[in-house]
């Protein structure tokens, strides 16, 4: 399994595949990611690496953020983020960089992004609602979402009713895209498909949970015969021809 990595969302092109088939794509800068932290189970109680992504100016951050970006090199990153260890990783020691590699092309990922915000909406854009009426009577309820609450039982309005609020910017998680294209020089991924969040928002790029486990049934081998099966097959004659035919009616 590979690692997550840490990206950012560039924009959206469309390229031609090796068929010829014109495909919507999502450029994404993917690490490379620094190794901050190693945790163990001895020290932390579960296995991780602490990832860091981008360039930050040393003075906006803290003395102790700065404590701790030196045991990895004296470089400041912008984003830190955890990734899960599944063993496999064992070598990876802190200050190494983690890179597109972990995602070969024609792989599929899973991507976990922030939507873009919205901010203040109504019931109609928020909810798709129908509206009020606009005429027989019907005055300043044209975009309103009518009666929230009940009368005298239960009195109150109900627990996730549908309102105007805000909207967006709420995590989101896009599964199964598949890898495109792979440029390891410019550290950047062409993965099929849209992605939440604007141009330059900050993403997680992991491997796909689902497409991981068909892929590996996919490739599975097939269960050896039981002991003796394969010969039985085949000196086994068929029904038809084992069957002996019905003797002919005896001519009078």
């Amino acid at each position: 399994m590979a690692l997550s990595l840490i990206a950012k969302k560039i924009g959206q092109t469309q390229v031609y595949q090796n068929d010829g088939v014109l495909v919507h794509v999502t450029v994404v800068e993917a690490g490379p990611c620094v190794v901050l932290q190693k945790k163990t189970v001895e020290t932390d109680g579960y296995n991780a690496f602490q990832l860091g992504f981008g360039e930050q100016k040393p003075q906006r951050v803290t003395k102790a953020q700065l404590g701790h970006f030196k045991k990895a090199g004296d470089r400041v990153v912008r984003v830190i983020r955890e990734t899960r260890d599944d063993g496999k990783h064992a070598e990876l020691k802190v200050g190494e960089a983690v890179t597109v590699k972990e995602f070969p092309v024609n792989s599929f990922v899973d991507v976990i992004g922030v939507t873009k915000g919205k901010g203040f909406e109504g019931v109609m854009r928020r909810h798709h609602f129908r509206g009020g009426d606009a005429s027989h009577g019907a005055k300043g309820w044209r975009r309103r979402s009518g009666a929230i609450g009940q009368r005298l039982f239960p009195g109150t309005v109900e627990r996730g009713k549908r309102m105007p609020g805000h909207m967006g910017h709420v995590s989101r998680t896009i599964q199964n895209l598949q890898v495109i294209q792979v440029r390891e020089s410019e550290n950047v991924l062409l993965i099929k498909g849209a992605i939440p969040g604007p141009d330059g928002g900050y993403l997680i790029v992991r491997q796909s949970k689902k497409m991981k486990d068909k892929i590996a049934q996919a490739h599975k081998p097939e269960g050896k015969p039981a002991k003796g099966g394969a010969k039985a097959a085949a000196g086994a004659k068929p029904a038809a021809a084992a069957a002996k035919p019905a003797a002919a009616p005896a001519k009078k």
